[in-house]
């Protein structure tokens, strides 16, 4: 399993039926949170996301859209009695906001909160554990931001079923052949590996571009990614205007997705000023046809 849950896709400004941007990685039974606007751990509840499994928080910049509903999750995971440790990665400045606010309630965790800042100038693996590897680089925005390239690599070979069984190789072996093992038979005869297995698949990547202004230095890191979310806060005849606030239209996200060769784009973070989104893939389709809205309570598989 490896996909990602959209928990809020508007802008700055709630809406009745549209939250801040926030979204929920799950890969194995693991869970990333992907920026934490206001109302986020609400959206958790609503969609039933157990919070509990979230080990790791990417914030990707401090307008307030993407992670003023912070705070309001780890103090509740700490009232609901956490112990296992938290990860946050974000901008250095996040790290002073949360203890102030930690402090100036009096409030002591229940749990080790680690913070690992992504500093100005840097760019990549910021998280590498088992199959996932979480990379960051930035975008071009208003404030210092930052994107990030969510990689599930199946490192197990694949067992070809009929190979394994014309060398008479026991069921029992094969975890040793998907690590990569040669075999050894009774009779002394060495089977290699690469006679009975298959290589890994191809690891999966899911991009998350966070809020940029149209910038091609982003197609990189989209390369050929299998699903790439990028902003869309305006329609293209505002392109004068989002250029203005350091945004993105429609038509710049998917110009992009299509110089990356990306596999699907997922399009979000909609100004509050639209009621209707199917104008945004009236725009985005006749440029990358693979285009799909991100939207609330959907999970889309990577």
């Amino acid at each position: 399993m490896f996909a990602v849950t959209i928990l809020g896709n508007n802008s700055a400004i709630p809406t009745p039926d549209r939250h801040p941007t926030s979204q929920v990685i799950t890969y194995n039974d693991q869970l990333i949170l992907v920026d934490c606007g206001e109302g986020t751990q609400m959206q958790l509840q609503r969609y039933k996301i157990k919070r509990g499994r979230i080990r790791h928080i990417f914030i990707s910049h401090l307008h307030g859209d993407h992670y003023f509903g912070l705070i309001g999750l780890i103090n509740s995971m700490s009232l609901l009695g956490r112990i296992e440790p938290l990860s946050v990665y974000g901008p250095p400045e996040l790290e002073e906001i949360l203890q102030i606010q930690l402090h100036v309630a009096a409030t002591t965790l229940n749990f080790e909160l680690n913070f690992h800042p992504l500093l100005p100038g840097q760019t990549g693996i910021v998280l590498k554990e088992k199959e996932m590897e979480v990379s960051f680089f930035p975008t071009r925005h208003r404030i210092p931001c930052y994107g990030f390239s969510f990689s599930l690599q199946r490192r197990k070979r694949r067992i070809i079923p009929e190979q394994a069984r014309i060398y008479e190789i026991p069921a029992s072996f094969y975890s040793k052949l998907q690590e990569g093992a040669d075999y050894e038979r009774k009779d002394g005869k060495l089977v290699k590996n690469d006679w009975v297995t298959l290589p890994p698949p191809r690891a999966k990547r899911y991009v998350y571009c966070a809020d940029s202004i149209y910038d091609e230095d982003l197609v990189p890191h989209m390369r050929e990614a299998d699903i790439v979310y990028h902003e869309t806060t305006y329609l293209h005849d505002l392109s004068q205007r989002a250029a203005d606030r350091f945004h993105s239209t429609t038509v710049q996200a998917a110009t992009l997705a299509k110089m990356a060769g990306a596999h699907r784009l997922l399009i979000g973070h909609f100004s509050s000023k639209y009621t209707e989104l199917q104008p945004f893939l009236d725009e985005t389709i006749p440029v990358f046809p693979k285009t799909e809205l991100a939207i609330e309570g959907v999970t889309y598989l990577i």
